[in-house]
């Protein structure tokens, strides 16, 4: 199989394609290529796409397990390296959308985001890495707008199922009632035992360090106004109508919850397309007025207290030992001993990753009538529960989210923003996105709407 240079312009390009997770994206985005004889037909599929990395003979080796059990299709193999701008700026000039698959994200991804701006070409990527997303949105927001490249982060498990399920649960709030406080209880279900990834790991210790550096660089926003007083959060909670034991998880889904809240706070009505249909202006405004924003946490959950307490131990072991570098040396070199077995350089097994699926609840408390909020400190009267689930998170449910993403950049993209950083929320909350999450084994469902008893 040759290697070849970028010609003008691929669909996409899926850079990083042999990594654990970037194989899985290519083998999800076979599926919507309309040369794939078993792909559905549909004018709106991608008629062009590459795969790009270090190593050619991996990726050429990465296709043909992808391709499986058909012969490997004629896609282009692209030599590049996020250490090589050139090569970068190469592959940018060559497509309208990079799909970015190398992490971790915070030593590989900027040289992408400013390969991807300066061409004036799409991005979207699978990282849940706070600190790289914050520098991205500094760095890069004002020069993305200005060049029409639209760069959105955490386009994976990290971290559509929160946003997409915060906006769907926040629309069953129907007037007058109002939201005010929603909490996300993640938990993962198995017949085998679940083992991370290497990578994930990885971006977990180092997240560690970069704690301080965020704090003192965090980009600072407009917050919305929500009814009623903040809400007092517990670290460890049971929450019974769901039966699970919940522990606070210190990820990105709140804070791009938060960011997405946040933009809408200034921007009531989203962000206009750019060359969007009157249908698309009309159908954005009744979408985001339909959104009503709460506080947002997310807890890591499961029926076991015992599986809670497990959970904070090893919590406890990467924040203590992620501070020091040798601390870090030693989690990165024996990932398997300090995490009890939950994570490993050998990731799962295909067989693993076939029994795993995840379930999102949303638990929302709130008002039936806005006014109610208004009297000082009246304690929310009404509950609502609403649930996302869907297949093994970090190698089919990612797949599925990043393509879906990317098939609507190609088929929409006069409806969705010019350019600019922002976070999947406020760029596909009001598109098919859900829809076409649901169509591919992720659904949306609403569980119950309740009275409390004061």
């Amino acid at each position: 199989m040759a290697v070849s240079s970028p010609k003008p312009k691929f669909d996409l390009v899926i850079l990083g394609a042999s990594g654990f997770t970037g194989k899985h994206v290519l083998k999800e985005a076979l599926k919507f290529l309309s040369t794939n004889p078993t792909s559905p037909s549909s004018p709106l599929n991608f008629t062009s796409l590459a795969i790009a990395g270090r190593d050619p003979s991996k990726l050429a080796q990465t296709l043909r397990w992808a391709a499986q059990p058909n012969p490997p299709p004629p896609i282009p193999i692209i030599a590049a390296d996020t250490a090589d701008p050139p090569s970068l700026r190469a592959l940018c000039g060559g497509t309208r959308l990079v799909l970015n698959c190398a992490g971790p994200f915070r030593r590989h991804g900027e040289p992408v985001v400013a390969a991807c701006v300066a061409g004036g070409c799409d991005y979207l990527d699978i990282t849940g890495e706070s600190e790289f997303m914050e520098r991205v949105e500094r760095g890069y927001h004002a020069a993305a707008l200005e060049r029409g490249a639209l760069v959105v982060s955490a386009c994976g498990f990290d971290s559509v199922p929160a946003e997409m399920g915060f906006l769907f649960h926040s629309r069953q709030w129907a007037a007058p009632a109002r939201p005010n406080q929603v909490e996300a209880y993640l938990g993962l279900e198995s017949e085998r035992r679940i083992v991370g990834n290497f990578g994930t790991f990885e971006s977990a210790v180092i997240a560690v360090k970069d704690l301080k550096e965020m704090e003192r660089s965090r980009v600072t926003r407009v917050r919305p106004k929500i009814p009623g007083p903040p809400p007092k959060g517990e670290i460890i909670e049971h929450q019974k109508k769901i039966g699970l034991w919940g522990v606070t998880l210190p990820s990105a889904d709140a804070t791009l919850v938060g960011r997405t809240l946040s933009i809408l706070t200034e921007s009531p009505h989203g962000l206009p397309g750019l060359n969007e249909s009157a249908e698309m202006v009309e159908k954005r405004k009744a979408f985001w007025t339909s959104v009503k924003p709460a506080h947002f946490g997310v807890k890591l959950a499961s029926k076991s207290l015992l599986h809670m307490l497990g959970f904070i131990i090893i919590g406890i072991i990467i924040g203590l030992l992620g501070r020091s570098s040798f601390g870090r040396w030693l989690l990165l070199k024996y990932p398997s001993i300090f995490t009890l077995g939950g994570f490993s350089k050998k990731g799962p097994s295909e067989e693993e990753i076939a029994s795993a699926s995840f379930k999102m609840w949303f638990v929302g408390h709130g008002f039936s009538n806005e006014s109610l909020a208004e009297q000082g400190n009246t304690k929310p009267d009404m509950e609502i529960i609403t649930r996302v689930m869907g297949p093994e998170m970090g190698y089919v449910t990612t797949p599925i989210i990043l393509v879906q993403c990317a098939l609507i950049l190609h088929s929409q993209r006069n409806n969705l923003p010019k350019g600019g950083v922002y976070p999947p929320g406020i760029v596909f909350g009001p598109t098919d996105l859900q829809e076409r999450l649901q169509q591919n084994g992720i659904s949306f469902d609403v569980i119950s709407k309740s009275s409390l008893s004061s």
